[in-house]
């Protein structure tokens, strides 16, 4: 992924997260919650694509039948 895309994405979810915190209405535990999961799973999303954490798609979930 070029630095561009990198930059737009990260404006993108940004202005999603604004959007959502501003217009709308909920509690301010809910807020944070919604926020902290969103920074978390960016955070997560980074450090796959600069490649500490490694390749993302060999995590296997195991199938319950």
């Amino acid at each position: 992924m070029s630095l561009v895309g990198l930059l737009l994405t990260l404006i993108i979810i940004g202005v999603v997260l604004y959007l959502v915190n501003t217009l709308i209405p909920m509690d301010d535990k809910i807020k944070t919650i919604i926020n902290v999961v969103v920074i978390l799973v960016v955070l997560i999303w980074l450090l796959g694509v600069f490649g500490v954490l490694g390749p993302m798609n060999t995590v296997q979930v195991p199938r319950v039948h």
